[in-house]
């Protein structure tokens, strides 16, 4: 029971304080050793954007217009509409009349819906550029941000995806606040500092996404019966030894859950893609390259800790109800509450310099230090008992919370 319960203490304060080095040093490379710039005159690099919608009518204008406002401009937009029930593909077509003129735009409507990855892989058949900016269709893509993906494509061949990072731009309630905290503090932070020390992140974005057509095309395009496109795609890439890249100064600005149960069932999506991955992947433990074995082993360790988690909060309720007694370490505890802190300063220093997040949002680190560890706890543990009592479960869509 001491190991167990030392476990689950400090798996998470040794990982934390990895990231936060990691982050740290990233920030430094980044200053230090800056990409190559095309030479003046060379010219830019044809770009596909792909856009595939589900039931998307209310959310697709912002995201083209936010394409047509990129500082890059030899794109080509396709909008793949997969088997919406609403206006979304009517929209589609209102949007090509209107942006034609500016670059060319392609509407691809498939009748049945298959799914993101299916959407992706038929869209891909339309793509005329070398280079594909995946977008998702309630998000709103920063002007700057595709010239800051395509220079890690430039500076090096092997570079078969880059990652954007997602920031929540709906903060008009309690959750999407705390979910901000999130992406600015967590997911942000520990992207920076695998970046770093391995060279490789857990998956891309899906939200925000360069990928090398090339690379696409030797993998054999996304994974239909993937849950989540993105984390299946950026193992699939390092399999054919293909490097993927972060860049946290290319924002895609984004709309997240606001309903509870919304947020969970999310979250155990993305850990249920997580667990597939980790099978379909499990013999680069043993034959991958060292950062990729880091990577697998960190998930299988992460699991075992929200499973340790679990059992050891059913523990302390038993304990409190039938010994009525709860011992607590507050020396832990407050190491624990610190490193978070220290996370979250690092993050909030380089959004806030940005304009991303206002100081008044770090009156809600209380709260979210609670909120964060719950949810994905119950994402977690609900997400393995799905993928063991229904393994053979496919990704298709429906209509998501886009806030409120």
């Amino acid at each position: 029971m001491n190991i167990l319960s030392g476990f689950v203490v400090l798996y998470p304060m040794i990982v934390s304080l990895v990231w936060i080095m990691g982050a740290i040093f990233f920030g430094v490379q980044q200053r230090q050793i800056p990409l190559k710039k095309p030479g003046k005159g060379e010219p830019e690099q044809l770009v596909s954007v792909l856009i595939p919608a589900h039931n998307e009518e209310a959310t697709l204008h912002e995201v083209v217009e936010s394409v047509a406002n990129l500082t890059y401009h030899n794109l080509e937009l396709i909008l793949i509409d997969d088997g919406s029930a609403d206006q979304t593909l009517s929209v589609m077509y209102d949007l090509q009349k209107q942006y034609q003129s500016q670059f060319p735009v392609k509407v691809v409507p498939i009748v049945k819906n298959g799914g993101k990855a299916n959407a992706l892989n038929v869209g891909l058949k339309s793509a005329a550029g070398e280079y594909l900016l995946c977008l998702d269709s309630d998000s709103y893509i920063d002007q700057k941000a595709l010239k800051h993906m395509m220079l890690p494509l430039y500076n090096d061949p092997k570079v078969g995806a880059v990652a954007g990072r997602p920031v929540v731009r709906n903060r008009t309630t309690l959750l999407g606040r705390l979910q901000l905290l999130e992406y600015i503090g967590i997911i942000d932070i520990i992207k920076r500092g695998q970046s770093f020390i391995t060279g490789h992140i857990t998956t891309v974005s899906g939200v925000i996404v360069v990928y090398r057509k090339q690379a696409i095309k030797q993998v054999k395009g996304w994974t239909v019966e993937a849950l989540t496109e993105d984390i299946d795609m950026t193992w699939k890439l390092y399999s054919h030894q293909w490097r993927v890249a972060y860049c946290p100064q290319a924002v895609s600005w984004i709309l997240v859950p606001e309903h509870l149960k919304a947020l969970i069932r999310q979250r155990r999506r993305w850990a249920r893609g997580g667990l597939e991955v980790l099978i379909r992947n499990r013999q680069l433990i043993f034959t991958g390259k060292l950062a990729e074995q880091w990577l697998l082993i960190d998930m299988v360790i992460s699991n075992l800790w929200a499973l340790s988690c679990f059992f050891m909060i059913v523990l302390y309720f038993f304990t409190m109800i039938f010994a009525h007694a709860l011992i607590l370490d507050g020396g832990i505890l407050f190491v624990l509450t610190l490193i978070s802190i220290v996370q979250f300063i690092i993050g909030f220093t380089s959004s806030q310099r940005q304009g991303y997040i206002d100081w008044q949002d770090l009156l809600l680190l209380p709260m979210y230090f609670i909120f964060y560890w719950a949810v994905n706890l119950v994402s977690c543990i609900t997400a393995l008992g799905s993928f063991f009592l229904d393994p053979k479960r496919k990704g298709t869509w429906a209509s998501p919370d886009r806030g409120v």
